[in-house]
């Protein structure tokens, strides 16, 4: 992977596409040492996310929520964060063409918007999303969904490896380039509120804008199918942690 970190300083009237295109560049030496295979769908799949930055992404927020990383089935596919292939499509309108990774994993075949297999997270997150606010438009008013970092990583078996479970010391270069990233989509958006979907992007937006007045950090549960509370009814139990902060659900 070309490059290293976030290649040049921000400008400051830039948009999200900009940012984007400079995470899309993120190398980290010695990655490759700890885990065996690293998608990074900012590259190769990059029109679709362009057009779901493009057409969902201008203008200010209420709220940013912020998930961890590209899911296999999601936005390793899509380019979109939580992106399920069918919701991307139907529901928010995207659709097109979609390369491979530079090195693939058999079992994790990149197969773009051919993918017949759902993505459980992105159906929860996008399935509750349509069913409160009805169309796209109306959810966008208020809410943008960012991924902290942009690569998706496979051990030998294939399996996900989150960023969290990375060494340190290789953990520490991508997070240095994925909290600038942040916080640059904090100042482009102006959110009154930043939501960690699950623990970890929850921990890096403390971090990140730790000394930035005027933003309140929150935290909801991550609906991923490996989580047993998730499956037990994840769309109320966000509904009741958003209310709890004082942020309106339909």
């Amino acid at each position: 992977m070309r490059g290293r970190g976030l290649v040049r300083a921000p400008e400051q009237d830039e948009d999200l596409e900009a940012v984007a295109r400079r995470l899309g560049e993120l190398a980290v030496p010695g990655l490759e040492a700890h885990v065996a295979y690293v998608y990074a769908p900012l590259r190769y799949a990059w029109l679709p996310h362009a057009e779901y930055l493009r057409r969902w992404g201008r203008g200010r927020r209420e709220v940013l929520l912020v998930g961890m990383n590209p899911g296999p089935f999601g936005m390793v596919q899509t380019g979109v964060p939580f992106g399920d292939p069918t919701l991307v499509r139907d529901w928010l309108r995207i659709d097109g063409p979609v390369g491979r990774p530079d090195l693939e994993h058999p079992r994790r075949p990149v197969l773009g918007f051919r993918s017949m297999r759902p993505e459980v997270s992105g159906r929860r997150l996008w399935g509750w999303a349509r069913s409160r606010w009805r169309n796209p438009e109306r959810f966008f008013d208020r809410f943008f969904v960012w991924n902290y970092c942009p690569l998706a990583f496979l051990d030998a078996q294939g399996r996900n490896v989150t960023p969290d479970r990375l060494p340190r010391r290789v953990r520490g270069m991508l997070e240095a380039a994925c909290d600038e990233a942040l916080a640059r989509v904090v100042e482009i958006l102006g959110p009154r509120w930043v939501i960690g979907i699950g623990g970890y992007p929850t921990r890096r937006a403390r971090h990140v804008l730790r000394r930035r007045r005027g933003v309140h950090i929150g935290t909801i549960l991550h609906p991923s199918p490996a989580s047993p509370r998730a499956n037990r009814g994840w769309e109320g139990i966000v509904e009741s942690q958003l209310r709890a902060l004082g942020i309106e659900v339909p």
